[in-house]
């Protein structure tokens, strides 16, 4: 390591021993507009959030120091708590009663998090791994390259050379396998010369994961032009894919590299109990903890004002994916003109020209910061979220798959296909809990809203648990769980975590009014509630958070709840603000091409739920 890396390397920190209960705990996540502050206190057994304060992230001028930032919103706690955490600008370790922490966690988004451009040699097979590993990192991927992108060896060059990438994942070739293309990879690097965005006169962080038969000749073509890091090939072989030694690599390195020159970052770094994590990795590393603990298959989002965030766990396997154009503001055109504005405006339950639709669209992206003033602007906001929601998906089904080009018959020719095809591991029916999180599902006014955002855009089948994050704490109980496990899970399950409740749906299409399930549902209590679905509707019964109840459901013949066409299912769910919701729309779910049949339809489902204010939405109708 050059410069700076050989005074300072924080991972090289006396780890924090955890074997004494914590009193206090202090957590910030310096994201790219708001640094955002918690304390948590151990009360009786129990960890608990106690305040959150926030303060505008200082990483650009005219401050250029993150620590500024962290220091505000550690004030705005100490007012909130009565607690003194600071000392000056140091903060107060070994906590007594009101005074102090023991343990300082941070995650960071600062400065565009951690922007990535990953190489490799096969498009659809070890270049595609590569991005998996980068994206589970908590990287934004720039750009992909490939030996059969495409392109020409002068547009790479250039490519490269333009984007000024944190780092680079150069990758290619099963061990053993052909080393020729990899080190035409590694050669257009050199000749790009890549500077790094920041602490422009260190040398550009370069990670081989590829073929180790091509290691000594990656280093005498890297070694002088990049600070290069070689470690085990992410596929080995075909039938394996190995992430965890690049995924460990870039933590390290956006340590050493990207934080240790960033504004303010080797002192607020010098602050922290544990290195600094980036946030969408911090936020897996959560869904992670929680698929392992609820023995659940998870599906979680972040939608943003720019970007939305896709992280899931199918099989075991974690994935992440970042759609960069797809966001409630900034990127709101974007959404417009992926989905289309037919798609939006099918979920608009009034009549609206296509005109005002855009309009309307225009307007929020030139005025981000802006939120709902009226009913009609608040639908309008989360017909487009479904549209953001249901496209994220859909982009990170295509990267959530299994291996591509295993255990498949291939000529030389389709070595370099970029068809080739692999399954998707995200499976609606097998899914046991989706997460949402962002503004618009956070803070919609109802959370009612929130759990049919996100069942209209996801599509869940079968039993699903529907949560959506209170206050978006989970970077920093996912950095937390790292050293102290017990007390992110506590506050992620107490006061992270809002239950809405648990959709029921089963999949299967059919004749609008025919019914398609019986279910019984057996409370804790003792009493019984009888409940029949129709096609096309949706019922909801009252079952209050923290209440638990048996379904007994026997769907009609072509329908399935998971074990088969017309199987009897037995079921525990999970009561939550909104209770148990009872989804007959059908799957895949589709709306009248009829304007008047789709607002009424919409209409109904919405009194169903009690969406919106019932006399208010009835004068928005007139």
């Amino acid at each position: 390591m050059k410069g700076i890396q050989k005074r300072f390397n924080p991972l090289k920190k006396k780890k924090i021993k955890m074997d004494k209960d914590l009193k206090r705990i202090l957590a910030t996540d310096c994201g790219s507009t708001t640094t955002k502050a918690i304390l948590i206190e151990k009360k009786g057994e129990h960890y608990r959030l106690i305040a959150r304060g926030e303060a505008p992230t200082t990483v650009e001028k005219p401050f250029e120091d993150v620590t500024k930032g962290a220091l505000n919103a550690f004030r705005e706690l100490e007012e909130l708590t009565g607690v003194k955490i600071l000392e000056g600008e140091k903060i107060i370790k070994n906590a007594k009663e009101k005074e102090g922490v023991d343990l300082y966690v941070s995650t960071s988004s600062a400065g565009g998090g951690l922007q990535m451009m990953v190489a490799g040699v096969v498009k659809s097979m070890t270049a595609e791994s590569a991005a998996r590993a980068a994206l589970g990192a908590g990287a934004i991927v720039m750009e992909t390259i490939a030996s059969n992108d495409g392109r020409l060896p002068y547009q790479r060059v250039e490519l490269i050379r333009n984007l000024r990438p944190d780092m680079i994942l150069l990758a290619g070739g099963v061990d053993g396998g052909t080393k020729k293309h990899v080190i035409e990879l590694a050669e257009l690097i050199r000749a790009a010369e890549p500077r790094p965005r920041f602490g422009i006169s260190y040398e550009l962080p370069v990670i081989y994961a590829g073929n180790k038969e091509a290691r000594e000749d990656i280093k005498s073509i890297l070694q002088d032009k990049a600070a290069l890091s070689i470690v085990d090939n992410i596929r080995p072989v075909l039938e394996i894919e190995n992430l965890r030694p690049a995924r460990d690599k870039i933590h390290e390195l956006f340590l050493e590299h990207v934080m240790a020159h960033a504004p303010g970052y080797p002192k607020l770094m010098s602050w922290t109990d544990v290195p600094i994590m980036p946030t969408p990795g911090a936020v897996g590393l959560l869904m992670q903890k929680v698929s392992e603990i609820e023995g659940l298959e998870v599906l979680g989002v972040d939608i943003g004002g720019a970007t939305t965030d896709v992280f899931s766990v199918f099989q075991g396997v974690f994935n992440r994916t970042v759609s960069a154009n797809l966001g409630m503001s900034y990127s709101v055109s974007n959404v417009m003109v992926e989905a289309g504005e037919k798609n939006i405006l099918r979920w608009i339950p009034f009549k609206i020209k296509t005109s005002e639709l855009r309009n309307r669209i225009r307007n929020k992206m030139i005025r981000p910061t802006t939120i709902p003033q009226t009913l009609e602007d608040l639908i309008v906001e989360q017909a487009i979220a479904r549209e953001a929601l249901r496209l994220a998906l859909e982009q990170h089904k295509q990267m959530a798959v299994g291996l591509k080009g295993v255990q498949q018959e291939r000529t030389i020719s389709d070595a370099f296909a970029q068809t080739m095809t692999g399954e998707t591991l995200v499976n609606m029916m097998t899914l046991g809990i989706i997460i949402g999180s962002g503004g618009v599902l956070s803070h919609a006014p109802r959370r009612n809203q929130a759990a049919l955002m996100m069942i209209d855009a996801f599509q869940p089948e079968g039993f699903t648990f529907i949560t959506v994050d209170s206050i978006f704490m989970m970077p920093h109980l996912g950095v937390l769980s790292t050293v102290h496990e017990r007390s992110a899970m506590e506050v992620f399950e107490r006061d992270c975590l809002i239950w809405l409740g648990t959709c029921i749906a089963p999949k299967g299409k059919g004749k609008k009014g025919k019914k398609i399930m019986s279910a019984k549902i057996v409370k804790e209590n003792g009493e019984d509630i009888d409940v029949e679905l129709y096609y096309g509707e949706i019922k909801r019964i009252s079952l209050g958070v923290g209440e638990k109840a048996k379904v007994i459901a026997e769907p009609e013949r072509g329908f399935d709840l998971g074990e088969g066409s017309g199987k009897k299912v037995e079921r525990e769910v999970r009561g939550g603000v909104v209770g148990l919701i009872f989804d007959g729309r059908g799957r895949p779910l589709e709306l009248p091409e009829d304007e008047s049949e789709r607002v009424n339809l919409l209409s109904e489902w919405i009194f169903a739920l009690d969406v919106y204010p019932k006399e208010r939405y009835k004068e928005l109708l007139g």
